[in-house]
C-alpha cells in the first residue's frame, strides 16, 4: 500500500493524537492486565490472560493501521477560493435524484471523517465521484450500497 492519504494539519495532528493516547495510556494498562492474569497461574485456562493478550493484540493492530496512515500522510490545505469546481476541502450541495433530497457533504482528509455530520474523506467512493465536477452536472456515483444519482447544486468553502 503506497498510496498517498491526503489529510488536513487537524486531521493528522488528531491521529497523532490517537496514536500517542493509545501507546502511552492504553498499551501499559493492558500490559498490566496480562502481567496481573499471568500471576494467577496456569495460563492454559485462564480466560483472564488469553482475554488480555486478544485487546493487546488488537490495539497493537489499531495502532500499526494509524501508523501506516500516519506514514503515508500528505498535508494538504483547504481550497479558500471560490470555485464552482468540487475539490478537498469544499462543501457541496448535491440533490438525490432518487429521493428528491437536499445532503451537505464535505469534503475532509483521513481522521476528519464523520459521516453522520456530512464529512465524507476524500477518497471515499462517494467523494472520489464528485470530485473534478462542475455545478449543475448530474452524476452517477457507485458506492457500496449501490448507484447514487446526484445534481450538483453548489459548491463553497465554509
Amino acid at each position: 500500500m503506497s498510496d498517498l492519504i491526503p489529510m488536513t494539519r487537524a486531521g493528522y495532528d488528531k491521529l497523532k493524537a490517537e496514536v500517542d493516547q493509545m501507546e502511552t495510556v492504553e498499551m501499559p494498562k493492558l500490559a498490566q492486565r496480562v502481567a496481573a492474569a499471568r500471576s494467577e497461574g496456569d495460563l492454559s485456562e485462564n480466560a483472564e490472560y488469553h482475554g488480555a493478550r486478544e485487546s493487546q493484540g488488537m490495539m497493537q493492530a489499531k495502532i500499526n493501521l494509524l501508523r501506516d496512515k500516519l506514514a503515508r500522510a500528505v498535508i494538504v490545505e483547504r481550497a479558500k477560493e471560490a470555485t464552482d469546481e468540487v475539490v478537498f476541502g469544499a462543501t457541496v450541495v448535491v440533490k438525490d435524484l432518487k429521493f428528491g433530497d437536499e445532503e451537505i457533504y464535505v469534503l475532509v482528509g483521513a481522521g476528519e471523517e464523520d459521516f453522520d455530520a456530512g464529512r465524507i474523506n476524500v477518497a471515499s467512493p462517494l467523494a472520489q465521484g464528485l470530485l473534478g465536477r462542475k455545478v449543475g452536472e448530474k452524476v452517477a456515483i457507485d458506492v457500496p450500497a449501490g448507484t447514487m444519482k446526484l445534481e450538483i447544486l453548489q459548491v463553497r468553502f465554509d
